[in-house]
This record gives structure tokens, sequence and C-alpha cells, in this order.
């Protein structure tokens, strides 16, 4: 009876219930049941991936878009000196169309063939609960900053730099549209890491839409070019790095390799120089306080 008394206790369920009632968990069930009805499982993977990956991108390159022409928001911008430029941004665009539905839409493509071979459901009956998709998120993005410390590190390596790493480097201060502003060939090799999460974590096709709406998100903030305090529900997130993290390394061009967590650059030291550059920055305005 004890055991049983303990049991309960710990369960998670039993904590979940004191949460109070989801108000969009109902017209999100009749949307995706609506969904699952009217096309079929080919069209939802691969039309509608691409639709949630264009709208999710460009939705959200649309903030920093409109910060360059709010005078208040420059005090923000982390390179206040390398202000955004129409041609910069023309130049990016074009590049990502052609990632986009050149590089990326037959990968997408794929997407059908995947859930099919490995069982993955679509159904609303099967889908899990919120907070086991939650970890599951959580656990592709260790995965996907894993292999992206590692492979990014190499694409530095001298001798391949000037061939492919050296495109996503033309812009020094970075915008929210360069996230995804890449050689066709660092698509493919740092794209990988999304996709080993999902090869191992899969376990419902949300999981898909999730991921890839949370690391958009994420890679567009780190790209973004601006520090807005208080503002940033990934800064909740244990390690996060955030736009200074990131940035730093567009404008160093050294160290910070990780895509969103610091442990592996904490770990092998990679971030050495940044936290000079920020004692530095640190002991300035102390000075300038004084």
């Amino acid at each position: 009876m004890m055991e049983n008394l303990t049991t309960n206790a710990w369960s998670s369920e039993n904590y979940i219930d004191l949460l109070p009632p989801n108000p969009i968990r109902e017209p999100f069930a009749n949307a995706w049941i609506y969904m699952n009805k009217h096309y079929t499982k080919f069209q939802i993977a691969t039309f509608g991936s691409l639709i949630v990956h264009e709208l999710v991108y460009f939705v959200a390159c649309v903030p920093g878009i409109l910060f360059q022409f709010v005078p208040f928001m420059r005090r923000f911008k982390i390179q206040n000196n390398r202000p955004e430029t129409f041609d910069g941004q023309w130049k990016c665009f074009k590049l990502l169309l052609f990632n986009h539905f050149v590089i990326q839409f037959p990968l997408i493509c794929g997407t059908y063939v995947f859930t099919e071979m490995f069982g993955v459901p679509y159904s609303w009956e099967e889908m899990p609960a919120w907070y086991n998709l939650a970890l599951r998120v959580f656990g592709c993005a260790v995965i996907e900053d894993t292999w992206h410390y590692f492979l990014h590190q190499a694409l530095h390596d001298k001798r391949i730099y000037k061939h492919i790493h050296k495109v996503h480097h033309h812009f020094q201060s970075p915008f929210g549209m360069t996230a995804e502003y890449a050689h066709p060939a660092e698509t493919l090799i740092l794209g990988m890491g999304f996709f080993w999460g999902i090869l191992l974590l899969a376990n419902h096709f949300i999981i898909l839409w999730l991921w890839v709406s949370v690391r958009l998100l994420e890679t567009i903030d780190v790209h973004s070019g601006y520090d807005i305090p208080y503002l940033n529900v990934f800064h909740l997130i244990p390690f996060y790095g955030g736009s200074k993290f990131h940035d730093f390394h567009h404008y160093n061009f050294n160290g910070n390799y990780s895509s969103t967590f610091t442990w592996w650059d904490k770990i092998f030291g990679t971030d050495s120089q940044y936290k000079e550059y920020c004692a530095k920055l640190e002991a300035s305005k102390a000075k300038k306080g004084q």
C-alpha cells in the first residue's frame, strides 16, 4: 500500500491534472482531425511541411526587418555600427529561395517515406501528451547542438573554410534571414543534425513540425543581431546561448561554435575569446560609469 501511495504521489499525471485546462486543446484537436480527414499523409508530410517551414521562417524574420526602421530598437542592436542594407537583404533572400526550394524541398519530400518506413503515426488519437513532446523536442535540440558544434568547428578548418562555410560568414553582422544563408553543402552537412533527433525520437508526426518550428525560431533568434532583454522565452532554458553568444561568432569568426547551448564551448574552451571580449566590455562600462 505504501508503494502505491508513493507511486501515485510521484506520478506526473497527478501534477499535470493540477494545471488549468488548455484553452487551445479543443480547437487544435478539431483542426488536426480535419487535416487528417481531408488530406493524405503524403500531402501533409510534403506540402504541409513545406508550408510550415516557409511560414515559420519568414514570419519569424519580420520583427528583425521592422526593427531597423524603429529608432528605439537601435539601442538593442549588438553591432550597431553595421546597419542592414536593402542590397544585403535582397542578396540573402535570393540564396534562401534557392536553398529552400532546390536543396531543402527535395529533402522534405522524403518525410512521407520516413514516416511510412518507421510507422510514425499521424492521428489525433495517437498524439502523445504535451510534456512528452516537449521532452522529445528538447532531446532533438541537444542532439542537433552536439552535431552542429563538432561539424561547424570542422567547417572552420583552413583547408575547407573558403570553399563552404565562408558563404555563411559573408554577413559579419547577421540579421534574422541569414540564419539559413549558406552554401548548399553546408545546408546538407549541418542540416543532418536536425534529422538525427527525428530518427531517434519521433513517436508522432507532430514532432517534425514542432521541432522544425522550435529550431527555426531559435536559429533566427541567434542570428537576429538584436539582444532584447526580458522578452525572449528561450532565455528561460538553461545554458541557452542566444544572440549575443552567436553574434560574437560572426564578429570574431572563431569560437562559440554551438548552435543553441553553451556547454560544448565551455567544455572545450572555445568560448575563451568571447569571455575576454565580454570582460573588456564590462570594464569599459564600469570605467564610463565612474
